[in-house]
């Protein structure tokens, strides 16, 4: 490859991993608890979003992370838990299973 196309080659190589960059990555989930189906969740960097709520990462203990609208001060105390590996989600109220879609 001559100089100018090697350049011209890293030039681009840069281009596309800046805009690689600024890809928004998240997962979305599809919970379901013995009286609701198919409810969306949605990881999407340090927020959850359930229902019509945005959840705010709060920490993680071990391999359950925590979650809520404003996070207390024990993590524990937060009132959303999910555990990615099994999909579990606890709501405080209702237990969810979710998957990943």
């Amino acid at each position: 490859m001559r100089p100018s196309h090697l350049r011209l080659a890293v030039y681009a190589l840069a281009i596309l991993g800046l805009c690689a960059c600024e890809r928004d990555t998240y997962t979305t989930w599809s919970c379901n608890s013995p009286t609701e189906t198919k409810i969306s969740m949605i990881l999407r960097k340090a927020q959850m979003e359930w229902k019509d709520l945005k959840l705010d990462y709060c920490g993680s203990l071990g391999n359950q992370s925590y979650f809520d609208q404003k996070c207390p001060a024990l993590t524990q105390d937060s009132r959303y838990v999910f555990t990615l590996a099994s999909g579990a989600l606890q709501t405080g109220s209702q237990d969810y299973q979710c998957t990943a879609l």
